[in-house]
Parts: structure tokens; C-alpha cells; sequence
């Protein structure tokens, strides 16, 4: 749902951004209708500094047959903090707190910007048997009377990145419209409730790269990530308020896979890998 009344950017550091979404006043402005959770549109406001935001209260999260009732928010939250750890940004900033409707998830409101009449986009479906140049194939889709059609992906770094990431927190819920890019270039991934399960949840639509050798940049965020995974330091600290003991390990053990593989993921063929539906 688009602001009422946008308010302009004040050139926040994101560091500054989480104290405003941390500390500020919540005002509820109105309900993102569609989503299978309860997902509200507010205004945050802290010092004179002022945002919009999105918060999700725990009380309106529907129960998941595989995920503990009631962890959604946290795995969030928990998502933001392993983003920062890697340098890339990939998460808009999000925090825990309290709010009208209790304990919640709460996250810079991202506007996205227009998508230029002719632009490709960074999805698209095809009629072609292979991508073409500056694409990547992800999947035959059915798309009615018989027919069927390529789905593709832009082969742009900043997607890299994030099939990086989604492999990392285990993400199974990566669709078409939690991909938000925004005005000044950078790509944001939002939507992360579904994440560091203990078992092998990965779900996306960036399949592009699947067995592809790792860039030289992903190898090196995910060296110094594991070591920020290890016992006593302060992400595993802080992450240990919002996701289990078991998952932290099983976090662990997903980075040493990609280091020792030097790979992207490929499908497990346990589950399914594209979400449904794929927007």
C-alpha cells in the first residue's frame, strides 16, 4: 500500500534507523492487505526524526505445521542481523520491540522505485528454450492453455548476493515480490519470517546460479562470517535471543557447506524449491 503522505528521507545512517524503529512512537496507519500475517503500515517517529515502517505483532502470526508458533518476528529480526554481518545491507533495517498489538517485528518502510515503461526487471518469463545474454534460466512455468514458459532472472550481483544470503539463513520463502529495488540502487529483501529452520527449508526463485562456482566477494563475506559464528561472539550473542541453539548450529553448519563447496546451492529435491505462488 502506498504512504498517504511520504515522508522524506533525512539521510539516517542505518545504525540511526534502528534506534528510530527501537525507540520511536508507533502509529498505526493502516493493514498491507494479501498477506497471510498480520502486517501494518505505521509511521515511527523519535527525536524529530520520523519514518514509515512495517510491523508485524507476534499475536498475528498464523501457526506454521514447521515452524514454533510465534517466532516468526524474531527469525526477522534474526535475518537483518546476519545481513549486516555480511556487509552487503540486503535487509532493511529491523528490530524487536513492543507495540499496539504487543511484541513484534518492526522494519524500515522500503519504497520501492517505478519500474520504467520497457525495463525488464529482474523477473521476467520467456518464450524462449534458453535465456538470453544478461539472464539466468530458473524453471519451466505452466502458464495456461498447455503452455508453458521460461522463467528468468537478471544475472545482476546485487540477486547474487542474495541466493548467497537466502542459502546462509536457510530462507524458504523467496519470492518475486519480497525483491525491492530501491531508488538509490540498492536491492532490498524483505519477507524473511520463514527462515533458519534446523532442516533444509530453501525455497526461491533464484535458482540462476545453482552449482556455480561462488564469486571471490561471497567467499570472503562467508570466511569472515564464520567466524562471526563462533562460540562467544556477539552475532552468535545476539542471535541467541532469537533463534535456537539448534539453529544457530545448524546456521553453522550451512556456511561450511558453501565454504567447503565453493558453490551455490543447489536443490535439495526434499522439498520444493520454488515458493508458491512464485510472487
Amino acid at each position: 500500500m502506498p504512504p498517504p503522505e511520504r515522508i522524506p528521507p533525512r539521510g539516517l545512517t542505518d545504525a540511526e534507523r534502528v534506534t528510530l524503529l527501537g525507540k520511536g512512537e508507533l502509529t498505526v496507519l493502516g493493514q498491507v492487505r494479501g498477506a497471510s500475517n498480520a502486517v501494518l503500515y505505521c509511521s515511527v517517529a523519535y527525536e524529530g526524526e520520523q519514518a514509515h515502517c512495517v510491523y508485524k505483532p507476534v499475536a498475528g502470526e498464523q501457526p506454521l505445521w514447521d515452524f514454533p508458533d510465534g517466532t516468526l518476528a524474531q527469525r526477522e529480526v534474526a535475518a537483518y542481523e546476519v545481513s549486516e554481518a555480511t556487509g552487503w545491507g540486503l535487509v532493511p533495517p529491523t528490530v524487536l520491540r513492543d507495540g499496539p498489538y504487543g511484541e513484534g517485528m518492526c522494519q524500515l518502510w522500503i519504497e520501492a522505485a517505478p519500474q520504467d515503461e520497457g525495463e525488464p526487471g529482474l523477473l521476467a518469463l520467456i518464450e524462449d528454450e534458453e535465456p538470453g545474454e544478461g539472464w539466468k534460466a530458473v524453471a519451466l512455468a505452466e502458464v495456461g492453455e498447455g503452455r508453458t514458459a521460461l522463467l528468468v532472472h537478471a544475472d545482476d550481483p546485487r540477486l547474487r548476493r542474495l541466493a548467497v544470503l537466502d542459502a546462509v539463513i536457510n530462507n524458504g520463502d523467496r519470492k518475486g515480490g519480497h525483491l525491492l529495488p530501491a531508488p538509490d540502487g540498492r536491492l532490498y529483501g524483505i519477507d524473511h519470517g520463514v527462515t533458519f529452520n534446523a532442516e533444509d527449508k530453501l525455497r526461491t526463485l533464484l535458482w540462476g546460479w545453482a552449482g556455480e562456482p561462488l564469486p571471490a566477494e561471497a567467499v570472503e563475506v562467508l570466511d569472515r562470517l564464520a567466524g562471526e559464528l563462533e562460540a562467544g561472539a556477539a552475532l552468535v550473542t545476539r542471535l541467541g535471543e532469537l533463534i535456537t541453539a539448534a539453529e544457530i548450529e545448524a546456521l553453522r553448519a550451512r556456511v561450511a557447506r558453501l565454504r567447503a563447496t565453493g558453490l551455490h546451492r543447489e536443490p535439495s529435491g526434499g522439498w520444493p524449491a520454488i515458493p508458491w505462488p512464485p510472487v
